[in-house]
């Protein structure tokens, strides 16, 4: 069946004329002329012509066989290991597919696709590109030899239809009550950092928790690559980073964005991600008027991602670590550590105040912690036990706002 698709795709290439645009109906309607002749000679019933139709335009038009993983809203990521190996994940859950490529030089073409589309460029003297798709998907390629099985590519598939906070409480990720007191927290303007491990759920819990930004304030995210989906924000501008050229030139870094930011009096600012010394400018934007600014960071705790801030500031500048942890302390309101259990659930493990510096040191106090009780049928059971009462409450004074009662 192979064979006999690419005998056919080799026929409607060689009728192409590469030299000038053709639409997809044209490509389509060269495949079926072809399918139709080659079916004159060989059996072949309306099952598998169709099948071969779909499979030759993907091959010519979209993203050859990870098309239908991208149009299968039940698939969140998608892997490729070279062109056999193919996983996705499912439910948090990773599975093998029995698809693959018919060639490395048609993983290849898929890999020069995505990175064309974005005017992004992908070579061995650039064999690392992150990059996105029109519809928002992450991707992250990998060319050999540093990937040494060959071609791999990380596709985080872009939600047609973002998770909002209530939807986030119907799968278990918080509950009600740390819902609310989030959604006060937000609009009270609390600058608030999201921590947690690859694939735990930050970038959704962020997009989630922008819902609850006043629709009439002006918002600028930062991004790698840009995947935020802030729908209800009417006043929002959305900046990108860019890669060097190959001449190591032309590279606009997410460092150089934040300070571009500061000049277009943003309400508030959200950085997808720290990586590295634009936490410095990340968390000065914090304290220096853009109130209820967001961004997020890997760590596998709330106080290993204060130590990671305090290394990714130190990375870009020679402030003494005293200065940068009370730069730290007086930029961050709430820390939120996100987590994958056991189960593959995603949930919210603990909410923690930045209480500010004691003998040199950056206190916290922990607001709200996941507990689990046990495990029903596989699934982890537990619920979210208030610890300590929130002490900064200033930005919550001047907005007129107050926290609901807590029911005894």
């Amino acid at each position: 069946m192979e064979r006999d698709e690419e005998m056919v795709r080799s026929r409607v290439l060689e009728r192409m004329d590469l030299t000038k645009e053709l639409t997809d109906e044209q490509i389509l309607e060269v495949i079926r002329e072809e399918i139709c002749s080659y079916a004159n000679h060989h059996s072949m019933g309306i099952a598998r012509r169709m099948q071969m139709q779909r499979n030759i335009f993907h091959s010519l038009r979209r993203l050859d066989v990870l098309q239908e993983l991208l149009e299968d809203d039940t698939v969140t990521e998608i892997m490729v290991n070279g062109p056999k190996s193919i996983y996705v994940e499912r439910e948090g859950r990773l599975f093998a597919t029995d698809l693959k490529f018919a060639s490395e030089e048609r993983l290849q073409n898929v890999v020069q696709k995505i990175a064309a589309d974005q005017n992004k460029v992908v070579n061995q003297s650039s064999p690392i590109v992150d990059t996105r798709l029109r519809d928002g998907s992450r991707v992250n390629i990998v060319l050999p030899p540093v990937a040494v099985d060959g071609v791999a590519i990380s596709i985080r598939k872009f939600a047609r239809n973002p998770l909002t906070m209530d939807r986030l409480v119907e799968t278990g990720t918080l509950s009600e009550e740390l819902r609310d007191f989030l959604k006060i927290m937000v609009e009270a303007g609390y600058n608030i950092f999201i921590s947690g491990g690859t694939g735990c759920g930050k970038t959704t819990f962020l997009n989630a928790l922008a819902e609850y930004i006043p629709p009439e304030e002006r918002v600028v995210t930062i991004e790698d690559s840009a995947e935020l989906q802030l729908r209800q924000v009417k006043d929002l501008v959305r900046l990108e980073a860019r890669n060097a050229n190959l001449e190591g030139r032309l590279e606009i870094s997410i460092r150089d964005l934040v300070r571009t930011s500061l000049r277009m009096r943003p309400d508030r600012i959200i950085v997808g991600e720290c990586r590295g010394p634009e936490a410095l400018e990340v968390l000065q934007a914090f304290h220096t008027g853009h109130d209820g600014s967001f961004s997020t960071g890997h760590a596998n705790s709330t106080e290993d991602m204060l130590s990671r801030l305090e290394t990714m500031v130190l990375m870009g500048s020679d402030i003494p670590l005293l200065a940068v942890r009370q730069q730290i302390a007086s930029g961050i309101d709430l820390m939120v550590h996100l987590g994958r259990l056991r189960d593959k659930s995603r949930r919210v493990l603990e909410v923690s105040e930045v209480l500010g510096m004691k003998e040199g040191e950056i206190r916290i106090q922990k607001l709200y912690v996941f507990c689990e009780r046990g495990e029903e049928r596989g699934s982890i059971t537990g619920g979210w036990e208030r610890k300590n009462e929130l002490c900064r409450r200033g930005k919550l004074e001047q907005r007129g706002l107050c926290l609901p009662s807590r029911e005894s």
